[in-house]
């Protein structure tokens, strides 16, 4: 005994399509206007500023603790955030690989694969090897350099979207 059952009138197939698209697609003076205005993201811009974010982070610290292992583990925590993003921007912008799978999008998307999972991988050894690296090393200041430097990347974008509304 098979029951029929019954779709409301706005989920039925019949209606599917029937509205009008907004969609139009740009021509190709439009699309290149519109790639001009778009915010450039430099990779490279965003590991200056992760560095500088330590550094100053490591400053600060050695300044409050007047403690120059809380200093350095600081500094190591932000390292090891910093030095393997700058080995993926490398990656991804400079070497030979990158100019090599530069022209096909899943090349370059599996380049992108590659080196995000070496940036993970150094930035587990570095971290597994911070006791034998810092002398004294105080966990809560590495903890501290390694989040703040984590959080640069969603502050710039957080900076980057505000600017590009403003701009409109």
């Amino acid at each position: 005994m098979a029951s029929k059952h019954s779709t409301p009138p706005e989920w039925s197939d019949e209606e599917d399509g029937a509205q009008e698209s907004d969609f139009k697609p740009l021509s190709r003076e439009q699309a290149q206007q519109w790639r001009a205005s778009q915010p450039v993201l430099s990779l490279w811009r965003l590991v200056l500023v992760q560095w500088l974010v330590g550094l100053a982070a490591c400053a600060v610290a050695g300044l409050l603790w007047q403690r120059a292992s809380v200093a350095w583990s600081v500094l190591y925590g932000a390292a090891a955030v910093a030095a393997p993003s700058a080995l993926m921007a490398y990656g991804l912008t400079s070497s030979a690989l990158s100019r090599l799978w530069s022209g096909q999008a899943n090349a370059a998307f599996a380049g992108f694969l590659l080196w995000e999972g070496i940036k993970i991988l150094v930035a587990v050894v570095m971290l597994a090897a911070a006791p034998w690296v810092v002398p004294d090393l105080n966990w809560p200041g590495l903890l501290v350099g390694l989040v703040l430097v984590l959080k640069v990347f969603w502050f710039g974008f957080l900076i980057q979207t505000r600017r590009s509304n403003a701009n409109g």
